[in-house]
């Protein structure tokens, strides 16, 4: 509890001029001792009647708060009230100063029980990575309007920034994604790629390497294996997040402020993420590996909304480390993993 701007205002309008009255006329002491009195009474009562409050006052927050860099988002509160009558609060929350905000607090009416208050508090985030959320505060007054109530309200959340990609899809996704193909149709192609296609009876000409030989063997008669054009490639992307990757980058043309100085390693997760989504559209699978002096993370090459999302969320927080690249690991790793060409 803390003494509330009434509290303030009403000591200077009558504690004070109780004691110079006291002081300046003894005959009237009794009744300025008396006003104090009855002031102090006054404050205790309400301290009492008003101690632990916002006590059973609840609140939530999202286990996982997905937001973009550089893009206003919102964290939901979800606020519940116990009481049976609604109560006017002050909501705060302890932001990373990442994580930029337009309030220091908003003032909210909590609903009676059994319903719940819905907050969304909006942040701008100016860097990418992860950050937590730790209580979230709140204020009222007493009942009476002495005292100033604060408490805190155990919950937690996880803050996911993710790079911004529109910058960049605008600028690289026309490297990646053929164009001009209007009123082409799909269609399979059979030639001498590397994926099976199918068995056929042999045909004159036909190369003896091309022969299934235990096809043949077992039908009494040459079959020949047929290949198709390979379509799906594997695209794999490997991410240097050693000292090298450290280095900065600077944009003349930047959006933000934030975005004219950059590190190698940020342009490495845009453009990572923005070949991911090429590939995606072009029908390829998409694969990633990062590594410094070791392998952090390999995620072997699929398709999907949530292979995309597992590949955004392995390279989000990645930051540079003070380590030299170990090449020949990376190497090794990517040898014994990757059987297909890729």
């Amino acid at each position: 509890m803390t003494p509330s701007p009434l509290m303030l205002w009403t000591t200077a309008l009558v504690a004070l001029p109780a004691l110079t009255v006291r002081a300046l006329v003894p005959e009237y002491a009794p009744a300025a001792i008396g006003t104090l009195f009855v002031l102090a009474l006054w404050a205790i009562f309400d301290a009492l009647a008003s101690h632990g409050s916002l006590r059973n006052i609840s609140a939530e927050l999202p286990d996982v708060a997905r937001l973009t860099k550089c893009r206003e988002g919102v964290i939901e509160i979800l606020l519940t009230n116990p009481s049976n009558r609604s109560r006017r609060v002050r909501i705060a929350l302890s932001l990373p100063r990442e994580l930029e905000s337009p309030y220091e607090s908003l003032r909210t009416n909590l609903s009676p029980a059994p319903l719940q208050t819905k907050l969304s508090w909006q942040c701008t985030p100016k860097k990418r990575g992860n950050y937590h959320l730790e209580n979230v505060y709140v204020e009222s007054s007493s009942l009476l309007g002495m005292w100033t109530i604060r408490a805190q309200a155990n919950a937690s959340a996880e803050v996911r920034v993710y790079p911004d990609l529109r910058r960049d899809r605008r600028s690289l996704a026309a490297l990646f994604l053929n164009r001009g193909a209007f009123g082409i149709h799909a269609q399979r192609q059979v030639g001498q790629g590397r994926e099976f296609e199918k068995l056929r009876e042999y045909v004159p000409g036909d190369s003896f390497t091309d022969i299934h030989w235990k096809a043949t063997a077992k039908r009494g008669r040459p079959v020949t294996k047929l290949y198709q054009v390979e379509r799906t490639q594997e695209v794999y992307v490997l991410i240097d997040a050693s000292r090298l990757a450290a280095r900065t980058v600077t944009f003349e043309d930047a959006a933000s402020p934030d975005d004219r100085v950059v590190t190698q390693l940020e342009r490495f997760v845009s453009a990572a993420l923005v070949l991911g989504l090429a590939a995606e559209r072009q029908g390829d699978l998409f694969g990633l590996l990062t590594f410094s002096d070791g392998i952090h993370r390999f995620l072997r090459a699929r398709s999907g909304k949530g292979h995309f999302d597992a590949c955004r969320d392995a390279l989000y927080a990645l930051e540079p480390r003070t380590v030299t690249p170990d090449f020949s690991e990376m190497a090794s790793f990517v040898r014994t993993r990757l059987r297909r060409r890729a």
